[in-house]
């Protein structure tokens, strides 16, 4: 096959992952959904929208700018918002038969085997400055974006001259290799995001990164980073009668409890992203509030550095393994909310594969013999500072002293956590690895492929591996090639898997909408919300 539909490839993928489960069931997890019940009429236009997020996707200290935003990956949200994307990732309401689908791109194609993208864009599109959103506009974004300090910039295996404008409404991407999961990646990557270039030019890129211009559902009225974004409906959207709202204010917040209480309080009318499990199940109990437990598509891993000691001898890395128990770290802290995983798929996600053949077991008496043989094992374990995240450290922690492994924990805000990992000098990190398709978003490559800033492996055929996955356009194919990246990382003693963690939404009573009140599968951890279409009861 020379040239196919990239539509017809998402559908299929969209089946198999109705096959893998990712619809009901509270995450994935059995800790249920408090479903809200079916709004009564039609969305209603007007009011405004406080919308409460923790220190993960309320942080930006870098700014908005997608192309100078170092943690463009947490603040899905707030680009979704300003700049709407060429994509987007939709679901039914429960949060089965998830999709890509084109937004101010108009289709896609796939040609040569994935080697070539044809992207068209939706014509009659305005920046909100009035400029024109056309092919020029794109691939100005895609140069910029693709050679960015983003993490969340693509891997694309560009060729030379590799972007280049068809005609007006059309951009082409010519790659060295195949790349058929490229459209798939796209609703978590900042080339997703497109700005004015004309806005760039006049007020610089300092001043930019504070009041970015998009085409998005909502232009910027005010932005204090990583504190306050204030945002009103762009009259010239490109979606007749939407956004709903007039305003919509990103409001950063300490955590769980102070947005709960605030919640409460009557506040803010929403919040994204909450993990402490008790104040889920507090919130689950409250009337008042709607609460939505996404589909887990991203498991926790424990990252090891295998480029320094202890890491680079693979016996330091089972031991690791063997003094790890992950089933009773669900069943003991999280009462069996989120499933197990032995690899970087979550049940939320495309190509799900819940155990490894050949995944080595808890057995603690083996780490003590493996510790000894190497002489003593001492070990700096860090991570995010989340709530579900620190209590997994301190589980492994004493999980790992039992078996004679000397542990110290840190916890980092996200900025603090992007420089360790950039520094080189860390030694094993419990992050996420997964996303709704494994070669997108903080997928299996972000930390696993060798070229990636956030890997712990430098492994060729690993990465051969996880091209070939990401390369083909046959489905099947693609998840026997994700089972063998699997079996290789499990093999290899490169990184345990644990928890499918998966995060909630609340709500206010009269709020409304995709992502927020509905399910769609976590891009990165938190859902896509769909803002043009999210709406409030109007009293």
């Amino acid at each position: 096959m020379t040239r196919s539909r990239v539509r017809g490839a998402a559908l299929v993928a969209a089946a198999l992952l109705v096959v893998a489960g990712c619809g009901g069931g509270g995450g994935g997890g059995g800790g249920g959904t408090q479903a809200e019940p079916a709004p009564a009429g039609p969305p209603q236009r007007g009011g405004e929208l406080i919308v409460l997020e923790g220190t993960f996707a309320g942080g930006y200290p870098s700014g908005l700018d997608p192309a100078t935003n170092t943690t463009g990956g947490a603040n899905i949200s707030m680009n979704n918002a300003i700049f709407g994307g060429l994509f987007m990732l939709v679901a039914d309401e429960d949060g089965s038969n998830a999709r890509i689908e084109p937004n101010q791109a108009e289709s896609y194609e796939l040609l040569d085997g994935g080697t070539r993208v044809i992207i068209k864009i939706r014509p009659g599109i305005t920046f909100s400055d009035g400029t024109p959103f056309d092919a020029e506009a794109v691939a100005f974004n895609f140069n910029r974006n693709y050679t960015s300090e983003c993490s969340c910039r693509p891997l694309w295996p560009l060729a030379e001259n590799g972007i280049t404008v068809v005609d007006p409404l059309t951009v082409q991407l010519q790659f060295t290799r195949p790349t058929a999961s490229v459209i798939n990646a796209f609703p978590s990557s900042n080339v997703n995001w497109i700005v004015s270039p004309t806005a760039l030019q006049q007020q610089g890129p300092e001043q930019f990164k504070i009041t970015p211009v998009g085409a998005g559902p909502f232009k910027v009225v005010s932005n204090q980073l990583s504190s306050q974004l204030v945002l009103e409906r762009n009259p010239t959207y490109h979606k007749e009668g939407l956004p709903y709202l007039d305003r919509l204010t990103f409001q950063t917040i300490g955590g769980d409890q102070p947005a709960y209480q605030a919640l409460l309080a009557g506040q803010a009318q929403a919040y994204e992203g909450l993990s402490t499990t008790p104040l889920l199940e507090q919130a689950q109990q409250q009337d008042r509030l709607s609460v939505t437990v996404q589909p887990a598509t991203s498991p926790y891993v424990i990252q090891l550095n295998t480029k320094a000691a202890p890491f680079n001898d693979q016996r330091a890395r089972e031991a690791i393994y063997a003094a790890t128990d992950f089933n009773a770290i669900a069943q003991g802290l999280f009462r069996g909310l989120y499933p197990v995983s032995q690899s970087f798929t979550g049940p939320g996600g495309l190509f799900y594969q819940e155990t490894v053949d050949g995944y080595p077991p808890y057995d603690p008496e083996r780490a003590r013999q493996l510790v000894n043989e190497l002489g003593g094992l001492t070990v700096k374990l860090g991570t995010l500072k989340a709530y579900v995240a620190e209590q997994v450290n301190t589980a492994l922690q004493t999980q790992w002293q039992e078996a004679g492994i000397n542990v110290t924990i840190e916890s980092y805000e996200l900025s603090q956590l992007v420089a360790e990992f950039n520094s080189g000098a860390w030694q094993s990190m419990l992050q996420t690895a997964g996303a709704w398709d494994p070669a997108a978003g903080v997928g299996v490559a972000f930390r696993f492929r060798s070229d990636s800033p956030f890997t712990g492996v430098a492994d060729p055929a690993l990465d051969q591996l996880l091209d070939s996955a990401a390369a083909t356009v046959d489905v099947a194919e693609r998840e026997r090639l994700y089972i063998e990246a699997g079996k290789y990382i499990s093999d290899n003693a490169y990184a345990p898997f644990g928890l499918a963690f998966a995060s909630a939404n609340l709500a206010t009573e009269g709020v409304h909408g995709p992502g927020l009140t509905t399910k769609i599968p976590p891009l990165v951890v938190n859902a896509g919300v769909i803002w043009d279409s999210v709406w409030r009861t109007q009293t």
